[in-house]
Order: C-alpha cells, then structure tokens, then sequence
C-alpha cells in the first residue's frame, strides 16, 4: 500500500517535469506478441509519437535564434541540432521549432532507454536520488552507508564474466585513463617483487623530477583509427582524427595497425583472414620491441568514432592469447559498444574468449562511468594512488540501476538483437538498390550497431533531417546507427522509408 501511495505521489511530479511522462507503455510480453510483423507489432512506448513531424527547415528560426543567443556564452559551433527536452520523448527528439525526428543518434549513443523514460522519472525523484544529487560524496573519503548496496544492485550486477569490482569514473575518456594507470602501477609492483614490496627511495625521488623508475618508461598499445578519449592519456592512445589531437603534447606510445575487412565478408575470407593475421604480428612486433614496452593493450570491441571497424572473434581470441603470453593486460574499451548495443549486453560477449579481459571500461548508455576488473593486484598498493575527490557520481549510479531495471522489464538485449536483424536485411536490400550510394554495410549480427559509407555522407546526414530522422556519422565516410534499445521494428521501417527517399532524392527541401 505504501508504495501505491508513492506512485501516486510521483505520477503529478512526473506530469509536471514532462506532459508527456503520464503515457502508458507496455510490458516485453506485449511488444514480443506479434514481433514477426512491425504492422502489429506492440510500442514499448504506445504514447511516442506515430512518426516524426517536420514543420520546418533544420535550424528552424527559433532555434536559430536560440543558437545565437546561446553562442554568446557557449561555443556552438559543433551544434549538431538544438533540442527540446520537454517535448522530446521515447525515440523521439524534438527542437523547439516542433521538428520531431525519430532519433537514431541518440546523442552519440548514450540515450538507452529513450527520451523521458516514464521509470526513469520516476527514478529521479526518488529520495535516494534527492539525497545523491544535494548531498554529494567526496566517493574516496566519505561514501555513503549504501553505496555497496547501490553498486551491487546497478553496476556490479551486469558486470562482465569474471569481474566482479569496479572503479567508478566520471566520463569514459577517464574510465580509460584510469584503467591505464592502474595497468602501469600493476606492472611496476609486478617488477618490485608485489604489492607488499615498498617504494625505494629512488622510485620517490624520480617521480617528482617525472623521470624513470618512479616515472617508468612504459606505454600502452593502442590502434590505428582507434578512439579512446580526448584526456592526456587517453588522447594519446586516440588515433581517429587529427583535430582531436593537434596542438596537444603527445605520449610516444604504439600504435598497431587494425585489420581493415573488405566487404561483403563471405566475398573476401582469405583477405580478411591475410589482414587479421598481420594486424595481430604488428601487435605482437610492437609488443616485443617497442622502445617503451607495452604493458596494457586496449581496443574497441568495433572502432566507432574512427568509422566503425569491425573485425572477428578468431582476431580478438588472438589478441587475447597474445597479451597472456606476453605478460600484458587487455583493456576492452566498451564505452560506446556496451549496455546491450550489439544484441548482446556486452559487445565483448560475442568473442567466446577462454579467459575475460582484465578491464573493461564503460560509460555513454551507462549514464555513468568506470571500469571493471577481477583480479585484486589491480588495486594499487596504497590508499590515494588510484583518487580523485568524486570518484564517480552516485546519482548517476542509482540511474543506471533504474537503466538496467528497463533493460530487463523489456526485455530490450533481445529487442536489438531482433531488430537488428530486421533491420540489416532491409538495408541490405537498400545496398543492393543503391551499390553506388550504399557501400561497405557492416554489423551484421551485431545488433543495432551498423554502418555503411557514402560517397556523399555530410549530405545524406543533413537531407535524412529533412525527411524526419537524425542520424550521424563516424570516420571519413561511414553513416552509423545508434539507435536506442528501444528502438522496434516500426521504427526500423521510418528509418528505411526515409533513407530511401534521401537516396533517391524526393526527400530534398
């Protein structure tokens, strides 16, 4: 009864924080009754909106009037579109001209549930959610008596196959930074003798002067056309673009090459085993004689920023048999591929490895950040080493316990998985219609996280506006979809009318 009186209590609150939130939206059994057709296929959400609404160009004139006003105080000139959030809803973003357009990007795959989710209102107004955002923690020095608790039943419970500890973090370029310098301070405690080993006076002295051993000279190994941050360190191991990179003092770290497939993979098996195989000699070259010895290795399960990459498990089976021989730690950076985007919850599941990574990190669909890991020695040897003053954020925690809550409920691993499926043979048939505009579709089996390149990429993203879909790019010429976990079939449907249209251009403005 007491929770009753709660619901009621939080459905007013909800209403006033967004008209919309008092929709209904059905249960995973509703959606799956009829899933073999879109026509009468149940809504997660019956409520969203039917299809998107263009009533004017993109930027309309509010919203460029907003932008101007905007750009006075705040650097808009990477705005992709301004957004309004109080009509924004399910799969649906709106800006405040009254464009709604099916949403496909998902501000750079990090929306999992859907805009305005009804259970993660319901979540923010929680008192454990009041009590996170105004009483925030120093995490490190003053957590709070349920944090345990918090972790356990959020992040610790979807945690990957044999990590069972976490590190929180605040975004996912510092999920990677510091799962990097946990990896330099587990190899340097390996080569002292442990953890029970102490700093000699050398290691203290050095360190102040950032010269070697306290500064060891290692490094860690990434990938060509890899993205794993914009931060010192991570940025160093980013090689995706030159303007994320130019002007800013570098690292001498390695980089090996990534296996480039050809596309269609059945068309080109040996080629793409031929690259596989020599991707994984340059890393075991780069391993063995690099001038500052790798002691951590991390990749992207599919490089996404850098023009969504893939390559097949025997590769990443072989990368992992290759870090095991050489005493080097595996960091799999999941930050945009993780919480259930490839069908499955963790996009590194699809590998069948014999033994986990060593870390996973995490962030975007997460809403929070951090990394995973299982072995104990990846804590530091001393309290501080491994410290900022948030560590995290337990708000951003409880609402990624409220995510994963909805990723279950609905059942929405599956959803992408199935809808993936229905989505990429109604690209395929696009690809076969249009070979001069569609080329190179990859992400098969890989839920909804596919992509294929355009001669003409800039202006398929901004002419796929014009027809009601906001959709982004990655590399030099890939078109990517990131489309929410509760994205559905009849979504897929809009999504294929308009990039047909576009194609064909009856969708020019």
């Amino acid at each position: 009864m007491a929770s009753l009186r709660a619901a009621a209590r939080l459905r007013p609150l909800a209403s006033r924080l967004h008209p919309q939130t008092t929709r209904h939206y059905a249960s995973a059994a509703a959606a799956k009754a009829s899933s073999s057709s879109p026509s009468s296929e149940s809504p997660f959400f019956p409520d969203e909106p039917a299809g998107p609404t263009v009533k004017t160009a993109i930027p309309g004139p509010q919203s460029k009037k907003a932008i101007e006003d905007l750009d006075k105080v705040f650097d808009t000139r990477s705005l992709n579109m301004l957004a309004d959030y109080t009509q924004s809803f399910g799969n649906y973003i709106a800006d405040p001209d009254g464009n709604v357009l099916l949403d496909v990007y998902a501000q750079i795959a990090s929306i999992p549930v859907g805009y305005s989710n009804p259970h993660l209102l319901e979540v923010a107004a929680s008192k454990a959610m009041a009590s996170a955002i105004i009483n925030r923690p120093a995490l490190g020095n003053f957590p709070s008596h349920d944090w345990a608790s918090i972790l356990r039943t959020g992040i610790l419970k979807v945690a990957p196959k044999g990590l069972d500890q976490v590190f929180t973090a605040m975004a996912g370029s510092d999920a990677n930074e510091t799962a990097y310098k946990a990896a330099f301070m587990y190899r340097r405690q390996q080569e002292r003798g442990g953890a029970h080993v102490e700093f000699s006076a050398e290691d203290i002295a050095s360190s102040m002067n950032n010269q070697a051993p306290g500064a060891p000279q290692l490094s860690i190994l990434s990938f060509k056309t890899a993205f794993h941050g914009r931060l010192f360190g991570s940025l160093s191991t980013t090689r995706s673009k030159p303007i994320h990179k130019l002007d800013i003092p570098a690292f001498d770290w390695p980089q090996a090459t990534f296996p480039l497939l050809k596309y269609p993979l059945e068309d080109h098996i040996q080629e793409n085993q031929k690259a596989e195989a020599e991707a994984l000699a340059d890393v075991e070259r780069l391993i063995t004689t690099h001038h500052l010895p790798p002691c951590a290795v991390v990749i992207e399960p599919i490089q996404s920023e850098g023009g969504d990459n893939h390559a097949s498990p025997a590769f990443f089976q072989g990368l992992r048999t290759l870090t095991k021989k050489h005493n080097v730690l595996l960091i799999v950076d999941e930050v945009q591929t993780g919480v259930g985007a490839t069908g499955k919850f963790w996009a590194h599941e699809h590998w069948n490895l014999d033994s986990p990574p060593d870390m996973v990190t995490f962030s975007k669909k997460a809403q929070t950040a951090g990394y995973y890991f299982g072995n104990p020695d990846l804590r530091p040897n001393k309290p501080y080493r491994q410290f900022n003053t948030w560590m995290g954020d337990p708000a951003r925690a409880i609402l990624f316990r409220g995510i994963i809550e909805e990723i279950e409920r609905l059942d929405l691993v599956s959803n992408t998985k199935n809808v993936g499926e229905y989505l990429y043979n109604g690209l395929e048939d696009l690809a076969k219609k249009y070979p001069g505009e569609f080329m190179n579709l990859r992400g098969k089996g890989q839920g909804t996280f596919i992509a294929f390149d355009s001669p003409r990429r800039d202006d398929v993203l901004r002419k796929m506006k014009s027809v009601g879909v906001n959709i982004g790019g990655s590399g030099e010429k890939a078109v990517r979809l990131r489309p929410m976990l509760i994205f559905q079939k009849h979504h897929a449907d809009i999504l294929l009318d308009g990039a047909a249209r576009v194609l064909t251009n009856t969708g020019d403005k």
